[in-house]
């Protein structure tokens, strides 16, 4: 009969447990479940200062308002490059209405043959409103070691027929410009719409 009663005390314990911590968890914001990886309050890439290729600098800042996804890549890119860019159109696209509150951004890793013309001409193959941007041999390896990325250069047959090795992933930015995600590569467009959708309602 003890033993009956010390089991009974246990049960009540136990729900009343589960009852409390189950109050607080209804009271609690439920945490959005992203496709990407979240890397909230990260304290890397926190901002840049790039030139796009109309010729102005550029600032994370100008942004504001605007969920903003940043790709490194090159022109000459065979696949990775022309891939990641075309699903961010379709990201867009899919966005409809609220696509204009998305901003892609595309920094090359290969400011030596990336001129401002090319990358002009390069984003018009994906949306009008995308930039490219780049800055100088020397402040782009202090970019990418302030942002995590890898990019190295391979030689070919010719001095201009070198590939660059690269990462291949996206930073997603939220509408005050907080670091909010990385995306990796082949997620596919789907994915990171919802994922676009999900800033957009919080920042409502």
């Amino acid at each position: 009969m003890k033993y009956k009663r010390f089991a009974i005390k246990i049960i009540a314990s136990c729900a009343l447990f589960l009852g409390v911590t189950g109050l607080f968890s209804a009271c609690s914001p439920q945490q959005a479940a992203f496709a990407s990886v979240d890397v909230t309050g990260a304290e890397y890439a926190q901002g840049f200062e790039l030139t796009d290729h109309n010729g102005q600098v550029r600032h994370l800042t100008d942004f504001v308002g605007k969920v903003v996804v940043v790709f490194f890549g090159y022109t000459q890119c065979p696949d990775v490059c022309p891939t990641s860019m075309s699903e961010l159109a379709e990201v867009k696209k899919a966005l409809g209405k609220d696509g204009d509150r998305l901003q892609g951004l595309f920094v090359t890793v290969d400011p030596q043959r990336d001129t401002p013309e090319l990358l002009k001409a390069y984003m018009v193959n994906f949306d009008p409103t995308f930039l490219a941007l780049y800055t100088t041999s020397d402040k782009l390896n202090d970019l990418a070691k302030d942002y995590k990325i890898y990019f190295k250069r391979v030689d070919g047959k010719t001095p201009t027929s070198y590939t660059m090795d690269h990462s291949a992933g996206s930073y997603v930015y939220d509408t005050k410009g907080h670091l909010r995600l990385f995306t990796r590569y082949g997620m596919g467009a789907k994915a990171l719409t919802e994922d676009v959708r999900i800033l957009l309602r919080q920042a409502s």
